[in-house]
């Protein structure tokens, strides 16, 4: 029984002798048709059509002989390494590698990538992946059928990025093409690309100033902590926008990569820039558009991107895509009853009187959300005279799906 497969990574260049090798003793080689009809395929082995990595890997651990897998750039980076490792299976692995195809990519754009995130696109995960897209300046996307660069473009409907679309690198038929996204969606792609999303206000790149890869290389900002008091310049905060209610509705939303953030009520901006540093993509809504100018501007001193919608809640939620969390600054039950109709997994808000608590947290568990209510009270001293300076008093609710995880 087989306990060894060698899983050989292909870019399109000449197979390296350690490849070669492992091919011609190969008795069974699994892999995708263009890998099968390569010529140091031996004509004697048995052939298996990869499509589930998880039905190759028990014919595999079942095959009498040396089992050989192909698979395109590195196998080890978001490919078949990963389920071939799988305890389950049984088996013992060895990767001859190749570039992989986010590697070929950016080269082929002229691009560093040490700065990009790195997604990987499903129809399941379509949704998270344009969130990363609409977050941050520079991703590559790793595309599959039905989750590609038409698919992207119409999900990130009113954020401009542009798009370099790299279909079938390392075959005769590469084509690199740079498009808005707005364009994007008017073509016919071809299967396998991978597509390089660029845009919206990246921080200052200093040459050779990066130390970690998958963030900006000014990135984060300067300043330390979370629910930092207003900058000097930055305007008077509004009613409910406390820095420790901001705190508090922060660790009840817990913001991360991939999610959507709607911010409605935005106000100074300060929760919105905030959850943006948390790597989630936010949308931040306010019929004021002094408060859109402000919440803009706050995004940029925080080094984040966000998008401001002007408008007035709940009517302008309509047109907005379905949120992961949302943050209620204002506009009562009507605003509460049409984001629990959008099932985002947390919904919180503040309330100024219990009467007013009493009927947001009666809309959230109308809407089927488990319902926690805190009154925050909290004091800001004079540190000069230990006097007291500015007290505040709010009610913080919070909704969570009971059926889904926290």
């Amino acid at each position: 029984m087989a306990d060894r497969v060698t899983v050989i990574g292909w870019d399109g260049s000449p197979l390296t002798a350690a490849a070669r090798s492992a091919l011609s003793a190969a008795t069974l080689v699994a892999g995708a048709a263009h890998h099968l009809a390569l010529p140091e395929v031996p004509r004697g082995a048995e052939r298996i059509r990869l499509g589930s990595v998880d039905l190759a890997a028990r014919r595999i651990a079942g095959h009498r002989g040396s089992a050989v897998v192909l698979a395109d750039g590195d196998p080890g980076f978001f490919g078949v390494v990963r389920t071939l490792r799988a305890p389950e299976h049984g088996l013992e692995v060895e990767v001859v590698p190749a570039v992989s195809s986010v590697a070929t990519a950016f080269a082929r754009a002229g691009m560093p990538w040490d700065d990009a995130q790195i997604v990987v696109a499903h129809r399941r995960t379509l949704r998270r992946a344009v969130n990363v897209c609409r977050a941050h300046s520079k991703v590559a996307v790793l595309t599959s059928p039905g989750a590609g660069p038409a698919e992207l473009a119409l999900l990130l409907e009113g954020v401009h990025r542009t798009f370099v679309i790299c279909e079938e690198l390392g075959t005769d038929r590469e084509q690199v093409t740079v498009l808005t996204s707005d364009k994007a969606a008017d073509h016919v792609w071809r299967d396998p690309n991978v597509v390089i999303v660029i845009g919206g206000a990246a921080s200052a790149a200093v040459p050779g100033s990066g130390w970690i890869a998958g963030r900006d290389p000014g990135y984060p900002p300067a300043a330390r902590g979370w629910a930092l008091p207003p900058e000097p310049g930055a305007g008077a905060i509004g009613e409910g926008e406390s820095v420790q209610l901001r705190a508090a509705q922060l660790a009840r939303l817990g913001p991360r990569i991939g999610d959507l953030v709607w911010d409605i009520g935005s106000g100074s901006g300060a929760l919105a820039a905030e959850a943006a540093r948390f790597g989630a993509a936010v949308i931040a809504v306010d019929a004021d558009r002094a408060a859109c100018d402000r919440t803009a501007a706050t995004a940029r001193r925080s080094g984040v991107q966000l998008q401001v919608v002007q408008g007035r809640a709940p009517h302008v939620l309509e047109r907005l895509p379905e949120p992961d969390v949302v943050r209620i600054g204002g506009g009562g039950v009507p605003v509460v009853t049409a984001c629990t109709d959008r099932r985002p997994q947390r919904i919180v808000s503040h309330a100024s009187t219990r009467d007013e608590a009493e009927a947001i947290g009666a809309a959230l568990a109308a809407g089927g959300y488990a319902v926690e209510c805190a009154l925050l009270q909290s004091v800001e001293l004079d540190t000069v005279a230990w006097a007291e300076r500015e007290r505040s008093v709010v009610f913080l609710l919070s909704g969570r799906q009971p059926d889904r995880a926290p």
